[in-house]
């Protein structure tokens, strides 16, 4: 795995707020149903802009540190973590131990694409 200098790191930080973005913008609209499907449509593709702006650059940057598959992963895993929070504190929906468990299992498979 490659050492945690600010090359190693600012694709994590960007890849970080570039997902909650996507997160909204993918889950957002669920909260606000009564909205005309359209607008959610137009809204999210928006708020997904943003999200480009900050995933192209994370991956150029840590495609000099990472492999891709390496930048994926960081990826999901991002995800799993900026929904969990997104769900429970945005959507008021509930985590259950199948979900963490789903989540460890995903975060597991996550730690061999670092082994050497």
């Amino acid at each position: 795995m490659p050492s945690l200098s600010p090359a190693a790191l600012w694709p994590i930080l960007l890849l970080s707020l570039s997902n909650v973005f996507m997160t909204f913008a993918w889950y957002g609209h669920l909260k606000y149903k009564t909205s005309a499907l359209w607008i959610a449509i137009v809204a999210s593709w928006g708020i997904a802009f943003f999200e480009y702006c900050l995933a192209v650059p994370a991956n150029r940057m840590g495609s000099e540190v990472y492999s891709a598959a390496q930048l994926k992963t960081i990826q999901e895993v991002i995800t799993l973590i900026v929904f969990s929070g997104f769900s429970v504190f945005f959507l008021k929906e509930s985590l259950t131990i199948n979900h963490a468990i789903g989540f460890a299992l995903i975060a597991a498979g996550a730690a061999f694409v670092f082994r050497g």
